[in-house]
């Protein structure tokens, strides 16, 4: 019997330490990875560097009344960007909403048993293949169809709450309303594959000990499963988040382009990235700058916006999942 367990751990790989082959490939491994950081970083550093050279002198000139003004003149040399700063936020906030609601609601509905799993994967992969409609097609579905569609639940709101800020004016065609709900369709993907792999991630036990303590399936969903995914979820908002922020041609086909800061739901308005898209094409070297200067205001409320979501996000682990 002791030759037969000397046999074995004799031809087993797992007992013997690594070969050198092994500790050349892990080496190699970790190398790579360490110098695609590095690049990384170095290509982010050298595209801030290239946008910020050239946005310096509107940088000089217009200093942080860029940021604070509502005026772009291209004739009259003035360029401000809070209402697209506005258009920008408020857009990606309704958006991330909506999104959000139905992106959580959808990996509940395919982690918590309520259809088949196989049904649950065609579900997930019709989701998940919204990514794949390039931007100008839901902007020319926005236009043929959305608006139109919109066009007289908008009239009944604003005749019956015009009072109320949200409907204080009428939709007469491409407006914040169209641009945020594309928005929220274009998000949903991201936010729906990340919190059902965040769901998953949670060990069966965990909802087996719910059930044992007497919960019902919706307490246990949402008094134990929706906490403990908690940070899963909110990295799952934070990329939607940070997807809606940037995104461009569906937002400038849909959004009105117009320079104004409303609260309105179905007033025109614009965003960053649709006023680079837009203004770029036919501009001048003054506003090419103005335009570079725009672009480093979006970069910094993107990098705000990851830096604000991983502090949150590591709130809720140490607060639901007892890391530290």
């Amino acid at each position: 019997m002791s030759n037969l367990f000397r046999a074995a751990d004799a031809t087993s790989g797992i007992s013997g330490p690594p070969s050198m082959a092994e500790y050349a490939a892990d080496r190699i491994f970790r190398s790579i990875a360490i110098a695609s950081a590095f690049i990384i970083i170095l290509l982010v550093a050298y595209i801030l560097w290239e946008i910020g050279q050239k946005a310096m002198p509107a940088v000089a000139e217009y200093g942080l009344g860029f940021i604070t003004g509502t005026t772009w003149n291209v004739s009259k040399g003035e360029f401000s960007v809070l209402p697209e700063i506005w258009g920008t936020l408020y857009s990606s906030l309704l958006a991330l909403l909506l999104g959000g609601v139905f992106g959580i609601s959808i990996a509940i509905f395919l982690t918590q048993d309520f259809i088949h799993h196989r049904m649950a994967t065609i579900f997930r992969t019709v989701v998940e293949m919204l990514a794949a409609i390039p931007s100008v097609v839901y902007g020319l579905w926005g236009i043929y169809v959305l608006i139109p569609l919109l066009k007289p639940l908008a009239g009944w709101l604003h005749d019956t709450l015009g009072w109320f800020p949200l409907f204080g004016t009428d939709l007469a065609g491409p407006g914040m309303a169209p641009a945020a709900l594309v928005l929220a369709i274009m998000i949903l993907p991201t936010v729906a594959a990340i919190s059902v792999d965040a769901f998953r991630r949670i060990p069966y036990k965990v909802k087996e000990a719910a059930y044992g303590m007497g919960t019902t399936r919706w307490e246990a969903i949402l008094k134990v499963m929706l906490p403990t995914a908690s940070s899963g979820i909110l990295a799952a908002l934070v990329l939607g988040f940070g997807r809606a922020l940037g995104e461009t041609m569906a937002l400038a086909m849909l959004i009105g382009n117009s320079n104004q800061i409303s609260m309105s739901l179905f007033s025109p308005a614009n965003t960053l990235a649709s006023l680079l898209a837009s203004n770029f094409p036919e501009a001048g070297q003054v506003e090419v700058q103005a335009l570079m200067y725009a672009a480093l205001v979006l970069l910094a409320i993107t990098f705000l916006v990851n830096v604000a979501g991983l502090a949150i996000q590591q709130y809720t682990v140490r607060k639901f999942e007892g890391k530290k």
